[in-house]
């Protein structure tokens, strides 16, 4: 039973080595399993030597009681001869192969035993490895399953610290600052250009493009159809410099709706 002894403090020991070391725990569970199963193949040949012994210590048994009916028969042969002395010495062989007999009975019967005892253990350790295959996988799982539970709360922790999100909480306020910046940019170009443009339209009335909008729009279009207009009215005064625009008949026709014109 030593083997047994042995295996059992290896795998123990195996054992105390992965429960104390948390790194590569599958690693670990192969190595284990392959290290019971050396073992095993061990103990296999052990109990195979031990029924070896015991068929070995019954063939003897057997050997001697062969020895022992040999020597009664030449003792009988030593009797039928008359020879007493003869036949005397022969049962005396008979006697000590007999005692090598039962001798080889006993410890074949002691070896048999202890080989049964082995057989039985050498199943159930079989039977634990395999449930011990089975296991891993799941062990594994767990392992990998626990790695991954401690990886996210190393980065839960991670995230923990507020410096990247002051970061990109500083980002953010730069970016409205740039954006405030742009857009104050465009209102301000947009009221340069504008002012320029309310100048030029200023510039232009003042020179007699400003008109009365729509009404003094209308005043222009019947004074150049020849359109009489009611009493105190005139069409828009023509800025200086345009007198040419006008052909001689609309000279004569303002002439005639008594409308001052351009020289």
């Amino acid at each position: 039973m030593g083997i047994f002894e042995r295996l059992g403090t290896l795998i123990k020991s195996n054992l105390n080595d992965l429960i104390s070391s948390a790194e590569e725990p599958e690693k670990m569970l192969n190595q284990v399993l392959l290290d019971m199963q050396q073992q095993l193949a061990s103990a296999k040949q052990a109990v195979a030597i031990a029924i070896a012994d015991e068929k070995k210590l019954n063939r003897q048994q057997f050997a001697e009681q062969e020895k022992a009916q040999d020597w009664e028969k030449k003792a009988m042969v030593a009797v039928r001869a008359g020879d007493d002395n003869l036949a005397k010495q022969a049962l005396a062989r008979r006697q000590e192969h007999e005692a090598i007999a039962d001798q080889y009975q006993t410890q074949w019967a002691q070896q048999k035993a202890a080989v049964d005892k082995l057989k039985l253990a050498l199943g159930m350790l079989a039977d634990k490895i395999e449930e011990a295959k089975r296991k891993k996988n799941i062990l594994i799982a767990r392992s990998r399953r626990a790695e991954a539970q401690r990886s996210i709360a190393n980065t839960m922790e991670g995230i923990g610290d507020t410096s990247a999100f002051d970061t990109f909480n500083r980002m953010a306020d730069k970016v409205d600052e740039i954006e405030a910046q742009a857009e104050a940019s465009a209102e301000l170009a947009g009221e340069l250009n504008g002012g320029s443009l309310d100048a030029k339209i200023k510039q232009l009335e003042a020179q007699g493009y400003g008109g009365g909008g729509a009404d003094a729009a209308l005043l222009e279009l019947k004074a150049k159809m020849g359109v009489a207009l009611p009493a105190g009215t005139a069409p828009a005064a023509l800025p200086a410099g345009d007198e040419h625009s006008l052909s001689a008949d609309d000279m004569k026709e303002l002439a005639a709706l008594e409308l001052p014109a351009k020289a």
